[in-house]
């Protein structure tokens, strides 16, 4: 672990996105969750890390490096809920449908009967939010993203890019390959529980 700012520590628990460093991720996450230290604001679970946001006025780096340390090689697994299956209706109409099957090799229909018989783990939430990283697409699947990222991405969209598949939240620019789109609606500010994913949780793609 080290830290990233005055206010944060990155721990690194491996070099590569597979499920189960990805688990350990969460299990750390769930350990410190359930063992809180004042002063420590936030946990930010990735791919293979779990970034600390701390209040340098409450806590020393060394205070929060400690408390990191006491529960980084605790055994067992613990979890602050179990995890969640979410079904997402998808319409396969997206603009880079053609190029997928075109690159790999495959129908039209193959390509949509892979990407929904899968059910993907959500890694993390990242770039914006309520978008959710889910993997592992499977390698039939992998295709590049865009050279050059489109401008406008509409909300609701279905992609994919490398071993990875997600969902775009809102209008925003993005790089991936647009396959097709849902109406489900995945940050609300407005809702009470404003993400309607979180890392952990299950996903299907269900044909529409």
């Amino acid at each position: 672990m080290f830290a990233l700012t005055d206010s944060s520590i990155l721990v690194t628990l491996g070099e590569t996105i597979d499920l189960e460093t990805n688990r350990r991720v969460h299990a750390l996450a769930a350990r410190l969750a359930q063992n809180p230290l004042e002063g420590v604001m936030e946990t930010v679970p990735g791919y293979a890390s779990l970034t600390v946001h701390y209040d340098p006025l409450t806590r020393t780096h060394a205070e929060v490096t400690e408390w990191l340390a006491a529960h980084l090689n605790v055994e067992g697994q613990a979890s602050p809920h179990p995890p969640r299956r979410v079904e997402v209706p998808v319409i396969y109409d997206g603009p880079d449908l053609p190029f997928v099957a075109q690159h790999c090799r495959l129908s039209v229909d193959e390509v949509i009967r892979l990407h929904s018989e899968n059910e993907y783990l959500v890694f993390m939430m990242g770039f914006m939010p309520g978008f959710p990283y889910l993997g592992r697409l499977p390698e039939a699947l992998h295709v590049p993203r865009l050279e050059t990222p489109r401008t406008h991405v509409p909300a609701g969209s279905v992609a994919i890019a490398g071993g990875q598949t997600g969902i775009y939240p809102q209008d925003s620019p993005g790089g991936w390959r647009l396959i097709g789109r849902t109406d489900l609606k995945l940050y609300d500010p407005n809702r009470e529980q404003p993400f309607l994913f979180a890392p952990g949780d299950i996903v299907r793609f269900v044909a529409g």
